[in-house]
């Protein structure tokens, strides 16, 4: 059985840009021809994708697999931690939940999933030639290297060329940089063939004694100076990059293109924009959901963990969230319950999306602990609907259609919603609610109702993760809420074209511009004219 050959892309510590220059590597193999597929064993994150077979892998992987022009499969990210609390996480294992662990006893059954890992991996590598692989955090945390099963131990069992990434914007990189490689083992440190400074913002001939500094020091060239990337136009792998975004009031002008950031949302921000508020939970997850709306003309996002900040909203959307019932209780603990409940009472409106969609409803009961350690809670109470949590999980592609679209402006039809369910719990609507779509799960004969909308139109809930992403379905509904708010009508041109594949081209042009391809290819044992 033939193997792929193996390129591992590891970092100085956590969003240094391992995520994306995989994905940017994956789509310059693509375009030129080679048979790639991304690769990452184990991986930390609440963003996460569903395939088409239904199983849950990291999105970070799912966007490198579109870059590379597949389709995602489970076999790219075979582990997947979603924590639930700063000790305890969900171990989705080959797309499917395997059960909820403390750290500490996940680390005692590193070893029989480290096979599972290995034969993931081993399917992959026999259907392509030449995988790229991510690492995890840093590949030197000392602490951890004995149960390592995602950075050096793994590129060893795929006999991987490696190459270090480091993210200059931060700052620290010439001790990041010097300071990894000295704590790599001497046959570790055999596998590397460069390091990447990444984020690299000013004139770069200035940075070439550092360049020449860090190669001398090193004894490994750099591969590759890469400059911030702005607007970058896919999604982050996790939280963290909701740094940059947070207490930001994103929007686009009618007349360009560049983002535009206002600072806080703040009444003097200009009336025409339509400003969102997306409540920053603890366990925030997929805020992939709103990449579309920063990109519409006039519409400010914000993300905030502070109730003042949304004081100027005319919209707040509760997103997805890993502990519904812990997150429930953190609203209510820091001001959020009473500050969407006036909000709601000044009649602006409030989306709720999957575990938002549960906060919204009156009670969410979780007998069986399979949430968090709470059993009951008392929703917010907007929707005429309860929530049962189950140990089962629905992780399933979905399309879904408005099952009344007269409540839209008296529409006879609305677009087709395109996205995708991954949730525990089933929510019951009472005789006060009305059911928002009609929803189909691909793969498999499932159709009913799901989410719901009251009456005024002003609060709306769903289970369907990325409600706002095909341009049509977000135009339709931001057109809707600004006709709530008192808005004037949609712009021309509300939401840009939004391609995922000329995205993916963007990035590949910008790292293959920056990047020595030819000496990575070389060290991928790749020869081309």
């Amino acid at each position: 059985m033939s193997k792929a050959k193996a390129l591992m892309v590891l970092g100085t510590a956590s969003h240094v840009g391992k995520s994306v220059t995989v994905a940017a590597l994956c789509r310059i193999l693509h375009e030129d021809g080679f048979k790639v597929a991304p690769f990452k064993a184990q991986n930390m994150a609440l963003n996460s994708y569903a395939t088409k077979e239904g199983h849950e892998i990291g999105r970070a992987q799912a966007v490198q697999a579109f870059a590379a022009g597949l389709e995602p499969h489970v076999d790219m990210n075979p582990i997947l931690l979603k924590p639930t609390s700063d000790k305890v996480s969900q171990i989705v294992l080959n797309g499917k939940v395997w059960g909820t662990l403390q750290a500490a006893d996940f680390k005692t059954l590193k070893p029989q999933l480290f096979d599972q890992v290995i034969e993931a991996y081993e399917r992959l590598a026999s259907q392509y030639d030449y995988v790229i692989l991510e690492g995890a955090g840093s590949p030197v945390e000392m602490n951890l290297k004995d149960g390592d099963m995602v950075n050096l131990r793994m590129a060893e069992a795929a006999d991987a060329r490696c190459m270090l990434v480091a993210d200059i914007d931060r700052g620290g990189v010439f001790a990041s940089l010097v300071g990894t490689y000295t704590l790599l083992e001497y046959n570790e440190r055999s596998r590397f063939v460069g390091f990447i400074v990444n984020k690299f913002r000013g004139e770069a001939a200035l940075f070439k004694p550092g360049v020449d500094f860090l190669e001398q020091r090193l004894g490994q060239p750099c591969l590759g100076v890469v400059p911030y990337m702005h607007n970058i136009r896919i999604d982050e792998e996790d939280s963290v990059g909701l740094e940059t975004m947070s207490h930001q009031n994103i929007g686009r002008q009618s007349t360009g293109t560049e983002p535009k950031v206002t600072g806080d949302l703040d009444p003097a921000v200009d009336d025409s924009f339509l400003r969102i508020c997306v409540v920053q939970l603890p366990h925030l997850s997929n805020f992939s959901d709103f990449s579309m709306l920063r990109e519409m003309n006039a519409v400010s996002l914000e993300y905030s963990d502070e109730p003042a900040t949304a004081e100027a909203a005319d919209v707040i959307i509760i997103p997805g969230t890993k502990n519904t019932i812990g997150d429930l209780n953190w609203l209510k603990s820091v001001g959020w319950e009473d500050q969407i409940m006036r909000h709601a009472a000044n009649r602006r409106p409030v989306i709720g999306i999957c575990g938002g969609f549960q906060m919204l409803g009156r009670r969410v009961l979780d007998p069986d602990r399979v949430d968090g350690d709470v059993e009951e809670a008392d929703g917010l109470g907007l929707l005429d609907v309860e929530t049962w949590m189950t140990a089962s999980k629905v992780t399933r592609q979905a399309r879904a259609q408005l099952v009344e679209p007269d409540l839209f402006w008296a529409v006879e039809a609305g677009p087709s919603f395109e996205g995708y369910e991954i949730h525990m719990g089933e929510t019951d609507l009472g005789d006060g609610a009305r059911p928002l779509f009609h929803l189909t799960r691909l793969g498999d004969d499932f159709s009913n109702f799901d989410g719901a909308i009251s009456d005024d139109r002003l609060v709306l809930g769903t289970y369907l993760h990325g409600l706002f992403d095909a341009p049509d379905a977000a135009e339709f509904l931001v057109a809707h809420l600004r006709e709530l708010t008192g808005k004037p009508g949609l712009p021309d041109g509300g939401s840009p074209e939004r391609s995922p594949d000329l995205a993916y081209a963007e990035l590949a042009a910008h790292f293959r511009q920056h990047l020595d391809m030819a000496a990575i290819y070389r060290a991928m044992g790749i020869h081309i004219d």
